[in-house]
């Protein structure tokens, strides 16, 4: 991952990052779409420590949940930032009977791994104790991220039965799993990157030194690491061009779940770049959405 992708990033957000103090995405979600805006999941006042809850609209009983996180080279964007070009998907999402939590977690210029493992965790946490209020089904939640968010999405669906101490704030609640993981275009091993050899590249930043000069950090912020044969399906996608993140990330994901007797199915998108609409399109909604429903049943 070259230093551009930072730069890239922020030039394609950057023009609606000012609006933060909104909901800026919420006229995509189905009519009647109700929303818990904002709420602070660590009792604190940080702006990244907050998240947002979609439920759908004349839900009846508790409703399996969808816990989205975002991309951003783990140091740019939010909670609403892939939702603007996954907007068929999520609507979808919410019209198929599944509540979506979409969650803000500390840049990697802010702290460090496991900074943003803790986060992750500590926003499903909260979720999860606060279940019965919101009408969530605690036994039927995926995890579903996007670049360095489908990287976090990965790290916490395959980390979980590890039980990574580090990973959780002390005294959270840990009791919960996940039934399935929808990893769009993450990496899943840091030392793969061209950048592995910068301390300044986006996963050097990550983990506060270069990849290749601290591969004990490195191998532990990568997905690989944590895969066995306990872990929930998955279903992975990337761009067939992606420049940014290769192709080859996803593949050694998949091949390793497949080694471990994991349920898992990579789709390369043709043609396609990092990220944008491409990703929004029938063919792929329609293979997410088949997974949801068959895992979250």
């Amino acid at each position: 991952m070259k230093n551009v992708f930072i730069g890239f990033l922020c030039l394609y957000f950057g023009s609606i990052q000012c609006f933060s103090q909104s909901n800026r995405v919420m006229n995509l979600f189905p009519e009647g779409t109700i929303l818990h805006g904002d709420i602070p999941y660590q009792n604190d006042t940080l702006k990244k420590h907050l998240l947002d809850i979609y439920l759908p609209a004349n839900a009846k009983g508790k409703v399996p949940l969808v816990v989205f996180i975002h991309g951003g080279g783990w140091l740019s964007n939010d909670k609403y930032a892939d939702i603007g070009y996954m907007k068929e998907t999520v609507s979808e999402i919410l019209e198929s009977g599944y509540a979506l939590a979409s969650i803000d977690y500390r840049f990697s210029t802010q702290a460090v791994f496991p900074a943003q493992m803790l986060d992750c965790n500590a926003a499903i946490s909260y979720l999860v104790d606060n279940a019965d209020k919101y009408g969530f089904d605690i036994e039927r939640m995926a995890v579903m991220g996007f670049s360095a968010g489908g990287h976090l999405a990965s790290m916490v669906g395959l980390a979980k039965n590890n039980d990574v101490d580090k990973f959780f704030i002390p005294g959270s609640n840990q009791n919960f799993n996940f039934k399935a993981v929808v990893d769009f275009y993450g990496p899943a091993e840091l030392i793969l990157f061209p950048g592995a050899n910068d301390a300044k590249s986006p996963e050097g930043i990550l983990i506060g030194a270069a990849p290749l000069d601290r591969p004990d950090l490195a191998k532990a912020a990568s997905p690989v690491s944590y895969v066995d044969e306990n872990d929930p399906p998955f279903l992975i996608i990337h761009g067939e061009k992606d420049d940014l993140v290769s192709p080859r990330q996803s593949h050694l994901l998949s091949s390793w779940l497949s080694v471990k007797g994991v349920e898992n199915e990579m789709i390369l998108v043709k043609d396609a770049p990092h990220f944008g609409p491409m990703f929004d399109v029938v063919e792929v909604r329609t293979k997410v959405m088949a997974f949801l429903k068959k895992t979250l049943k």
